[in-house]
């Protein structure tokens, strides 16, 4: 009785798997256009190119633009890594 009570249990289990909704993990940034999520989950300002220093840049990326990373991991990583922190 209980090695049946067992395989049902299993059998419920494995078909509320099956049955359940797929989730996704990956969520869909809040940021608003320009602005990136990252890995802490915070919108950053996009790297972008100007004529001087923009305010709040953290660093220079090889390709000229400028990165509002607020860390060292991943800064510039599409645009050929950092040239200059600042």
């Amino acid at each position: 009785m209980k090695k049946r009570m067992l395989v049902l249990a299993a059998a419920i289990l494995t078909l509320g798997s099956i049955l359940a909704p797929a989730t996704s993990h990956a969520t869909a940034p809040m940021c608003k256009s320009g602005f990136y999520e990252n890995s802490a989950g915070r919108c950053v300002q996009s790297p972008k190119k100007t004529s001087g220093i923009p305010a709040g840049a953290s660093a220079r990326c090889r390709d000229g633009s400028y990165s509002f990373s607020q860390s060292r991991s991943g800064t510039c990583s599409h645009h050929g890594g950092v040239s200059t922190w600042l």
